[in-house]
């Protein structure tokens, strides 16, 4: 699997204060805020498929179009030769799954442009982009609706116990709720031992994950923005 997806991006779901007990100033960091596209139930979702389009302060804004579990050597040979598309495993503590995900580098302002034209934000996803939607979903383009925005802080940080760096992000739904999350890249062939040091260095600062499921921020973002579109 690590000749396939090479890089694994470790994740794990901590509070806001958990942030800051860290030193991890996400208000120092880099600001973004991101949308999602699905239909109002979810078919997106239910076929494997995210969405994505991030607006970031100062800098390009992109599309991506993520497809996760996948397994590579089936994935047709347009998509992997792509050069925007990238294969990385994703890992919570309690599981894990390989993703690919093709991606397309936006204009700075392009997506909050888009937004306050009210223009459908599908409108700039990449010819080769629609086509994976196409091809594992068939939905069309105009049932899509607009989930967010999200309001994302971030920065890199350190641990002194650990070799290796953290990002640390903030999310805040327009309630004024946050959810917050730690993670790291790293080889795959590393992933173990990665994962031993970081979840140690954390240990050391009394952070220990639920044992409950952890949820991603694309699930709990999903999660609260339907409602707002279900049928009465």
């Amino acid at each position: 699997m690590s000749k396939q997806a090479p890089k694994v991006e470790l994740k794990v779901a901590v509070s806001s204060a958990d942030l800051r007990s860290l030193g991890a100033d996400v208000k120092c960091g880099t600001t973004r805020r991101i949308y999602f596209l699905d239909t109002a139930d979810l078919a997106l979702q239910q076929h494997g498929l995210i969405v994505r389009l991030r607006s970031t302060k100062g800098r390009p804004s992109d599309a991506v179009v993520k497809l996760r579990p996948v397994l590579p050597k089936a994935l047709p040979g347009w998509l992997r030769n792509d050069n925007g598309f990238a294969v990385e495993i994703d890992a919570l503590p309690d599981n894990y799954a390989c993703s690919g995900a093709l991606k397309r580098t936006l204009g700075r302002h392009e997506v909050e442009r888009t937004v306050a034209a009210r223009k459908p934000l599908a409108r700039l996803l990449s010819g080769r982009q629609r086509r994976l939607l196409t091809a594992y979903a068939n939905v069309p383009l105009d049932s899509l609706l607009t989930l967010g925005p999200v309001e994302v802080r971030r920065c890199r940080f350190e641990l002194a116990a650990s070799d290796h760096p953290l990002v640390a992000e903030e999310w805040t739904f327009p309630d004024g709720s946050s959810i917050a999350e730690l993670s790291t890249r790293c080889p795959s062939a590393k992933a173990a031992q990665v994962a031993a040091e970081t979840s140690s260095a954390l240990r050391a600062h009394g952070i220990v994950p639920d044992d409950e499921p952890q949820v991603t921020k694309t699930e709990a973002t999903l999660r609260y923005f339907r409602p707002l579109f279900a049928n009465p």
